[in-house]
C-alpha cells in the first residue's frame, strides 16, 4: 500500500494514518508529487497571491504519477524488492481493492497496462472515455477538458461511447521502466487546459489555467495495452458532493469486507444527483442535510434548487426536483416524493 500525495495533502494524510503504523512509514508510505505554477489566464504568466502564495501552485494531475515515482525513487525500489506489477486507483473511489482474479488476469495477459473500464450512464457523460487510435488501432482515453466545445453532445453520448475509464489501472512495473527509460523519463501524455480561479473558494479571485495530465492517458503510450469491463461494484468514486451525497444515502451499501458498493437492487447504476452550485463544498451541503441524507435506494434522478434542507424521513423515488423561489430557506418536510417537481 502506497500513496501519491501532492503538497497540498501530504501532511494531513500521513498525520491521519499515523494511527496506522502497519501500513508504512516515510517513503514506504507515501511519495510527493511534483508541483507546477498555475498561470494566469489573461497574460499566460505564473500566477501571483501574495495572500497566500501556497496558492499560485497545483499539483499537475495524477498523470504526474510515472515521472513521480522515477523521480522519487519509488520505481527503482519497487524493482529492487522484487515488486513486478502495481495496481493504481484514485483515493476517492471508495469500491477499487486490490481484486486477485484481475491481477492473474492481467498477469496472463502478458500485456503492460490494463485499464478497468465500466459501461457509461448519464451520471458519467462528463467524464472521460475509452476510444480506438484510427491511426494505430491502439486505445486512448479522451477527457472532457480535450473535448472541442462543438463536440461535447456526440462526447457525452453514451451509445456511442459505451466504457468509461475508472482510473483503475494495472500496470507491469518492468515494462513502466522500459518505457520511462526509451521517453527519456517522462511518459509523453496530452496536456489538458482547465480553467480555475487561483484561490478556488474565491470566485472573484484571478482566473488562471492549471495545466494536467491524466495517468490513464498512458494507455496510448504502452503498445498492446488493454482494457477489462468490470462491474459497477468497483466504482464508487466521491469527486464530487453530487457523489458524496449519493454515498452516504441507501443507495450505498457497506460489505461485510468493508468495501462500499452500490445496493444490489440499483442495478449497477447509481442515482444522478445534480445539486445547486451552493452545495459545492462539503461543509455546505451537509447544511442540507442536517438528519442525514433522504432514502434514494428508488431515487432515478435528484435535482436541488435553492436554498433549503432536507427533514428526517424523506424518501425519494423515481425523478424528483426540489426549487425554491426565493432567497428564504425552506425545509423538504418528511414523506415520499416520487417523480414529480416540488416547488417549497
Amino acid at each position: 500500500f502506497m500513496l501519491m500525495n501532492s503538497f497540498s495533502t501530504s501532511e494531513d494524510t500521513l498525520r491521519a494514518l499515523s494511527v496506522y503504523p502497519e501500513l508504512g512509514t516515510g517513503s514506504d508510505l507515501e511519495f510527493v508529487q511534483n508541483m507546477a505554477p498555475k498561470v494566469t489566464e489573461s497574460d499566460m504568466t505564473p500566477s501571483s497571491w501574495p495572500a497566500d502564495p501556497a496558492k499560485e501552485w497545483c499539483p499537475p494531475g495524477h498523470g504526474d504519477l510515472y515521472a513521480a515515482m522515477l523521480g522519487s525513487g519509488t520505481l527503482d525500489k519497487l524493482l529492487s524488492q522484487g515488486f513486478k506489477y502495481m495496481f493504481v486507483s484514485n483515493s476517492d473511489n471508495l469500491g477499487a481493492t486490490m481484486d486477485l482474479k484481475l491481477l492473474t488476469y492481467f498477469a496472463s495477459t502478458g500485456a503492460p497496462f490494463m485499464m478497468e473500464v465500466a459501461t457509461r450512464t448519464d451520471a458519467d457523460k462528463k467524464g472521460g472515455h475509452l476510444a480506438k487510435d484510427n491511426k494505430t488501432g491502439g486505445l486512448l482515453l479522451r477527457e472532457t477538458a480535450q473535448c472541442p466545445e462543438e463536440d461535447e453532445k456526440e462526447f457525452q453520448n453514451v451509445n456511442k461511447y459505451k466504457f468509461f475509464n475508472t482510473n483503475n489501472l494495472w500496470v507491469d512495473l518492468e515494462a513502466l521502466s522500459e518505457q520511462m527509460r526509451k521517453s527519456g523519463g517522462a511518459i509523453e501524455l496530452p496536456v489538458m487546459k482547465n480553467g480555475k480561479t487561483v484561490d478556488p473558494k474565491d470566485k472573484k479571485s484571478t482566473k488562471v489555467i492549471q495545466l494536467e495530465t491524466a495517468m490513464g492517458a498512458a494507455i496510448s503510450c504502452f503498445p498492446g495495452a488493454t482494457a477489462v469491463v468490470i462491474p459497477r461494484s468497483r466504482f464508487a468514486p466521491v469527486k464530487t458532493t453530487n457523489d458524496l451525497f449519493a454515498l452516504r444515502s441507501d443507495a450505498y451499501v457497506l460489505t461485510p469486507d468493508c468495501r462500499i458498493e452500490l445496493a444490489p437492487s440499483r442495478n449497477g447504476v447509481p442515482p444522478n444527483i445534480k445539486l445547486d452550485g451552493m452545495y459545492k463544498f462539503v461543509g455546505d451541503m451537509d447544511s442540507l442535510i442536517p438528519k442525514g441524507p433522504p432514502s434514494l435506494i428508488d431515487c432515478t434522478a435528484l435535482v436541488v434548487e435553492g436554498p433549503m434542507s432536507f427533514a428526517e424521513g424523506v424518501v425519494i423515488k423515481g425523478k424528483v426536483t426540489f426549487k425554491v423561489e426565493g432567497s428564504e430557506p425552506k425545509v423538504v418536510a418528511a414523506g415520499e416524493y416520487k417523480d414529480e417537481t416540488v416547488t417549497l
